[in-house]
């Protein structure tokens, strides 16, 4: 089979997938090489700054400060637990249902970014820190974001789209 073939039997949504992964990985090189670890640059005055902080946590920096021996491996079995959740998922899913096959692409996407980081450094680099005054979100990255449209997407989809009974009455 030619490479040109392979290519154009590549579904898009593992485009998006494998689209999301590689800018994941690009825009966290580049925070990791220009900001030193805990500096910031504003981006928006009083609203968003890049950041160059470490999530050795799960989402939402949840378990990122207990000390517990094997975090990391944790977090990575917790990372590769949802991945198997999403794999099936995706497997119930029918050809026609497209706003949830992208959603899941996303969440794909998102999820093996932040497993790279993991697996490799034992942490995730965060670098969006968006506040309002004394109130700040959470810092995240392209993976978190990706990981959320992608989820906003699916619930959608099964609350929008979706004829939810099998047997209507």
């Amino acid at each position: 089979m030619s490479p040109e073939s392979v290519l154009s039997r590549i579904s898009r949504y593992w485009w998006v997938t494998i689209g999301l992964i590689v800018a994941d990985q690009i825009t966290k090189a580049l925070v990791h090489q220009s900001l030193g670890l805990y500096d910031s640059v504003s981006v928006i005055p009083g609203l968003i700054d890049l950041v160059h902080v470490r999530n050795e946590g799960v989402a939402f920096g949840l378990l990122n400060s207990a000390d517990l021996p094997f975090k990391a491996v944790l977090t990575s079995a917790l990372a590769v637990a949802a991945l198997l959740g999403i794999a099936f998922y995706a497997r119930q899913l029918q050809a026609h249902e497209r706003i949830a096959r992208l959603g899941l692409a996303c969440i794909l996407g998102g999820a093996i970014g932040n497993l790279i980081d993991r697996v490799r450094q034992g942490y995730v680099l965060d670098f969006v820190d968006v506040y309002w005054g004394t109130w700040h979100f959470w810092a995240f990255n392209v993976a978190d974001a990706s990981i959320s449209i992608g989820a906003v997407l699916v619930f959608a989809d099964l609350l929008l789209v979706k004829q939810h009974a099998s047997n209507p009455v």
